[in-house]
């Protein structure tokens, strides 16, 4: 792996610091009451890093993946329901990058320059398409100089609380994934429904919203690139998604680690601290390795996409699949590790191990990234 360079080793130490002084403090409250973190998105803003993919031709500091991956892995180490909200924002900007014409990007970009507080979502997820994203029941209609959207999506991540939404549907049924379409949808547009916000089992800081089209009508030139092919630029999105996923699960696992042994230092059974008891030894020789490694195959996906290698498709699934297992695995054995104190909600680890469980659904279960990096290693 490459060293950081001297932006990355200042920007690293600023989010370290704000991570720390701002973030971590509220980390539990947004947990138990299910509080979107406002505070975080106008520091983010504030700071650039509500928006670090932006590009510069529209304003925009134009991060690389590899120094975001250091952003979420950090903010992910005291609240991943913070870097989720800044996860689901650079999904939600991410298609427009991709596959907005020029005239599009000029539409929305600049929008999100300097310390805007705009948020995104991407708006891909229906009752019945989940990994099955072709059986997406949403449908958009051309009539004249507009389409006319009807269906519904849900789990939306930033749904309720986003200005701009990519939305997916299907122009053309019958084509399959080439049949897909991505669009972008303006806050208070007529037709546009907000249902019910998500009570969850982790990641309770971060809204998931219903979001219902009911003739829901926007001008044409709010497609994505052409109609059919919206499937690609989502799976273009996925991909690094994945990998933003990896980093947030290596956070979570990272923080759980650094609770787990500074606990062993200072619990004291049998006469000694518990550190000194072998099985403990070894529990945290198993987490801190899964934890590096996961950490080193996240940064070199990252870095693939940012030299821009095909091979980054395949090395994101397999850093999303390893990392969030391990995120998971290490939360459990965190809170073993603690015990009672573990099982407490003051000792924020029983927190990391619902949130680490969310990284081995979202943005593909594990399940379906092992197939697709099992295909895409044997077939392509």
């Amino acid at each position: 792996m490459k060293h950081l360079t001297e932006e990355q080793r200042l920007t690293l130490e600023m989010v370290r610091d704000v991570a720390i002084r701002e973030i971590a403090p509220r980390a539990q409250e947004l947990d138990e009451k299910s509080l979107f973190p406002e505070h975080a998105r106008d520091l983010f803003a504030q700071l650039g890093l509500l928006n670090p993919l932006l590009p510069a031709a529209y304003g925009g500091t134009e991060m690389g993946i590899a120094t975001v991956v250091l952003i979420l892995e950090e903010i992910s180490r005291v609240c991943a329901s913070t870097a989720l909200l800044l996860i689901g924002q650079f999904d939600g900007m991410l298609p427009i990058i991709h596959g907005g014409s020029p005239a599009l990007k000029e539409k929305f970009l600049p929008r999100f320059s300097g310390e805007s507080k705009l948020l995104t979502a991407l708006g891909a997820t229906e009752p019945n398409a989940g990994s099955d994203l072709l059986n997406m029941k949403t449908r958009a209609e051309r009539k004249g100089d507009k389409y006319v959207i009807n269906g519904q999506k849900c789990f939306i991540t930033n749904g309720s609380v986003a200005d701009i939404t990519v939305v997916y549907a299907y122009t053309d049924p019958s084509k399959g994934a080439k049949g897909i379409s991505a669009f972008v949808v303006e806050r208070g547009t007529p037709g546009l429904i907000y249902g019910r916000d998500e009570v969850k089992m982790g990641m309770r800081g971060s809204i998931n919203s219903e979001l219902f089209f009911e003739n829901m009508e926007i001008p044409a030139e709010n497609l994505i690139g052409e109609e059919g092919t919206g499937f690609a630029n989502l799976m273009q999105t996925l991909s690094v998604n994945r990998i933003f996923c990896a980093a947030q699960a290596v956070g979570i696992a990272q923080g759980a680690l650094e609770i787990a042994m500074n606990h062993a230092r200072e619990r004291v059974q049998f006469g000694n601290t518990i550190a000194h008891l072998t099985p403990i030894q070894f529990m945290i020789a198993d987490m801190a390795t899964a934890v590096e490694a996961s950490r080193l195959l996240t940064r070199k996906a990252a870095q693939l996409v940012d030299e821009h290698d095909k091979k980054a498709v395949v090395f994101g699934g397999m850093a999303k699949t390893f990392a969030s297992d391990t995120a998971m695995q290490v939360t459990t054995d965190a809170v073993q590790v603690l015990g009672g104190s573990g099982y407490m909600k003051e000792n924020n680890v029983e927190r990391m191990m619902r949130d680490a469980k969310l990284t081995q659904i979202y943005t593909g279960t594990n399940q379906i990234t092992r197939m697709v990096t099992g295909r895409a290693l044997l077939f392509q």
